[in-house]
């Protein structure tokens, strides 16, 4: 049975479960802290990663990618390469141009800490610009890449709201509200039993994730 190591307050972490979930695959889920990893699995001692029949595997969309290729029943990628191509797209700017730039901004708003006023500054015209990119290439019909539910959805499911909260935490607006069909679509999202698992143990181990930083300090 494949293994997926990691916590659940990883939005990386949820997004490959949401996949696993949404497929009807068995795995099992193992609790593996930052600074806690498997180095021998992932080198770089990040999370998520698998442990498959055949070996490990770490990066989460290659993770996504391997499930995809390895049990094909329940696609979540369509059958066209064009289409295929368009959800890898999305995923891009997901995880590269919305949520890998709004992290920057994550150690204030989420974990107590703080971020310079220059470096606020230089990111909020480029979350806009990047999201306003974004709300070209996402269709919201009802999915994130048409009338399907993709791979893209699994990473738009868990990133689009850490990026909505922080910048209406740090900003006091949130900048994802440039996109309206974005707000709707997140609704109908949460409204997915998969999704409210993945979001009902997220805020548990956030709670077990908090406790340990605080223990520590």
């Amino acid at each position: 049975m494949l293994k997926l190591c990691g916590f659940a307050a990883s939005n990386y972490y949820n997004k490959v479960k949401l996949a696993l979930l949404e497929k009807g695959l068995p795995f099992e889920e193992v609790l593996a802290w930052v600074g806690e990893t498997d180095r021998a699995a992932s080198p770089l001692g990040k999370v998520p990663y698998a442990i498959t029949d055949e070996g490990p595997i770490s990066e989460s969309t290659v993770i996504l990618e391997y499930v995809e290729d390895r049990y094909p029943e329940h696609p979540l990628m369509p059958a066209s390469p064009y289409q295929a191509a368009k959800v890898r797209e999305l995923l891009r700017y997901l995880e590269l141009h919305l949520e890998l730039v709004a992290r920057n901004l994550y150690p204030e708003a989420f974990f107590g800490g703080k971020v310079s006023d220059g470096l606020k500054a230089k990111l909020r015209p480029q979350l806009e610009k990047n999201i306003a990119a974004f709300g070209q290439l996402a269709k919201f019909a009802p999915f994130v890449a048409g009338d399907e539910f993709t791979l893209a959805d699994c990473a738009a499911a868990v990133h689009l709201p850490l990026v909505a909260s922080c910048s209406k935490i740090i900003y006091g607006e949130d900048l994802l509200a440039a996109l309206p069909a974005a707000r709707d679509y997140l609704q109908r999202m949460g409204e997915r039993p998969t999704v409210q698992q993945v979001n009902a143990d997220r805020k548990t181990n956030t709670g077990l994730m908090l406790a340990k930083m605080k223990a520590k300090s």
